[in-house]
């Protein structure tokens, strides 16, 4: 099978890109992932409240990887079969573009999917509301709390996230996660 993760991402200019990778993710490549991001965005002089808000966006995708992934499926050429993912950040305009690629398992995807449309269709008020019932009401699991991450994304860009399932086999899917982080204008 020729199926590539960066098949997912074949409409991004990934030659310009601020960040660009594809690998296992893991503590170490999270921290350098970071670092590197936060020492480009403080060489352009991006305002402080782009620069936090497109690095806390970088920080809940990376933590997305880590704890979501499903195991690469068989087949598939990865180094390791478990937390594998590809990311691409780049400069759009007067804002930045944050694209995360992974595997989940096909009988996730209604779920994820579900999640993904009710966010996207929420006011802010809504999704503030939401992340407050989570932080409230549901346990701390290893991978966190359900869906936090997914709504503090959309609430830090204040725009629909992006997203796109691809099927591999009947076992697995190919998901595509993408957040756009942009300048406010002042009037």
């Amino acid at each position: 099978m020729s199926f590539d993760l960066e098949n997912l991402v074949s409409d991004l200019d990934i030659r310009g890109a601020v960040l660009y990778y594809k690998g296992n993710v893991d503590s170490d490549t999270i921290t350098k992932a970071l670092d590197l991001v936060e020492k480009k965005l403080f060489a352009t002089r991006e305002a402080p409240r782009l620069r936090k808000k497109v690095y806390n966006v970088l920080v809940e995708s990376l933590q997305n990887l880590y704890h979501h992934s499903d195991r690469v499926p068989r087949g598939y050429h990865a180094a390791r079969p478990d937390r594998f993912g590809l990311v691409v950040m780049e400069k759009i305009g007067r804002g930045y573009r944050v694209t995360t690629c992974n595997f989940v398992a096909t009988v996730r995807v209604k779920e994820l999917e579900e999640k993904l449309t009710r966010i996207n269709r929420s006011t802010p008020e809504e999704i503030k509301e939401q992340y407050k019932d989570i932080l409230n009401h549901q346990e701390i699991t290893a991978k966190g709390l359900g869906g936090l991450g997914l709504l503090d994304i959309a609430r830090k860009t204040g725009h629909r996230i992006d997203f796109r399932f691809k099927k591999y086999d009947n076992l697995n899917t190919a998901f595509r996660l993408t957040a756009v982080v942009a300048q406010v204008q002042k009037d």
